[in-house]
């Protein structure tokens, strides 16, 4: 039976309630907006009161039987899975969640070492050993690329006993994996294939866009629709595959996730997967060409390389979001996180992010031409006023690391702070990063080498937002006893 996907069984139960004038004796204690009157003129009446609890009429997050069970059949055949799950902890939650169904303690998993910290905090919170695929990098942008499958070959036969493989795809620079030959290779080996797809929600509305990891026969997906699909912030889905236990999974996530599921995030899921499902197509078509025209516009200027589909090789790179506006700094001079600064503070532009060589800059159906037209001029202006030499600058925005210990088992071990610069040769017990992208220098149980510290330092000095260790002003770590 064809499901109608312009129904949204939350937002239409949420409208429902609103009619019935009910008097509220449960939480939350602002009584849709009556209690806290600075609260509801910020945020407006209409959006208090439809931040409710769970009830009868609107169903329950923990255990959907009625809207909520049918807001996800909906998103389960938008997004052409089998089962989907409203995952209001964000993208990390629902990455969390899909590790810890398919891995127990001790258990091993196929990743990619350039993977959001998410990953790996599900490692410690599961127990489970990665066995890490070191990913190509390249030289010229200074960015780590996608997972071969050669490498995820030789790491399966390496770790037969291994129970799945992690692909991140896209990342954060549009780098995409061969998903259908990995997903392949791993079900033949036994293994489940659990991907972050956290920046490709648009893959499922768009044919000229890469794969999506549900069409590549995945068992699970982690979907971040707040970045692309227009939900509201901490809103995502995990979809499920045929060959996964639906219920066990949901088990899993109630570990975890609130029992106090927001109305606000689970109604803009459902009206924002309406959307792409009637209008996918058309939204990210615009997309595509915005983001085309402005790499256009950026090549002209000069220095900046806007990057896209010319670097595809057809292994490490085997497929690039095109709407990805990742662009190469270092020729002007410039760390990319010193670009990201001089956008925002002078002309008032708040792009993704920035690392040591390249920005990002998020399009989306909400952009226009002008805005486009005035980021392209701000870059411009920047590379007129502040371009430098290039000499003694870093490109590289990974390092291979030496695994010492597993994840929790470092995490939770006896530790010593030091200075930072009196680290070199001990095992780090917490992670460093640059954020975002959120993709850790060290990790939990990683060697620290004088390149490492290097590397710190150097983002330090360009002005990177540094996150993760206990010490906020990374001037010590913790490290093994």
């Amino acid at each position: 039976m064809e499901l109608d996907q312009s129904k949204m069984p939350i937002y239409e139960a949420l409208m429902k309630m609103k009619t019935e004038r009910m008097v509220p004796f449960d939480v939350p204690g602002h009584k849709r907006g009556k209690g806290n009157p600075e609260l509801t003129h910020f945020l407006g009446e209409r959006c208090l009161t439809v931040d409710v609890n769970s009830m009868k009429l609107l169903d329950n997050l923990c255990h959907p039987v009625s809207v909520i069970k049918e807001a996800e059949t909906l998103a389960a055949d938008a997004f052409g899975a089998n089962h989907a799950f409203f995952m209001v902890g964000g993208t990390t939650s629902a990455v969390q969640s899909m590790i810890m169904s398919v891995c127990k303690s001790w258990d091993k998993i196929i990743m990619p070492r350039n993977v959001h910290r998410s990953a790996i905090n599900s490692l410690i919170l599961s127990g489970a050993i990665p066995v890490y695929v070191n990913p190509q990098g390249n030289s010229r942008l200074g960015i780590s690329l996608g997972m071969t499958v050669k490498e995820v070959k030789k790491a399966i036969l390496e770790n037969p006993q291994a129970k799945a493989v992690l692909i991140n795809n896209p990342t954060y620079y549009g780098i995409c994996s061969n998903l259908r030959e990995i997903t392949k290779l791993a079900h033949e080996h036994g293994m489940k294939v659990i991907v972050d797809e956290a920046h490709g929600t648009h893959f499922y509305f768009d044919e000229h866009l890469p794969m999506s990891a549900m069409e590549a026969g995945a068992d699970m997906a982690a979907v971040s629709m707040h970045k692309s699909g227009g939900s509201l912030t901490q809103s995502s889905f995990l979809l499920v595959g045929k060959n996964m236990n639906y219920d066990y999974v949901r088990q899993i996530i109630n570990l975890t996730q609130t029992t106090s599921g927001s109305y606000l995030l689970m109604s803009s899921l459902d009206m924002s997967r309406k959307n792409l499902a009637l209008n996918g197509e058309a939204i990210f078509d615009k997309v595509r060409n915005l983001s085309q025209y402005a790499r256009d516009e950026i090549n002209k200027i000069g220095d900046y390389y806007a990057y896209s589909s010319e670097i595809i090789n057809g292994d490490s790179v085997y497929d690039f979001d095109v709407t990805k506006l990742s662009i190469n700094t270092l020729e002007v001079g410039l760390a990319g996180i010193e670009v990201y600064d001089l956008l925002r503070d002078e002309y008032d532009i708040q792009i993704e992010f920035g690392d040591i060589g390249n920005i990002l800059a998020y399009i989306s159906v909400g952009d226009r031409e002008r805005e486009i037209e005035r980021l392209v001029g701000a870059l411009g202006e920047i590379r007129r006023k502040y371009k430098k030499e290039r000499a003694g600058m870093l490109n590289d925005e990974y390092i291979n690391p030496y695994v010492a210990i597993s994840p929790k088992e470092a995490f939770f071990a006896e530790k010593v702070s030091l200075p930072i610069n009196e680290t070199n040769g001990r095992i780090c017990t917490e992670f460093v990063m640059c954020y975002p992208p959120g993709i850790p220098i060290l990790a939990p149980g990683e060697k620290i080498t004088g390149e490492i510290l290097n590397y710190i330092r150097y983002a330090r000095e360009k002005g990177c937002f540094m996150t993760g260790p206990e010490d906020m002003a990374i001037e010590h770590l913790n490290v093994l006893k």
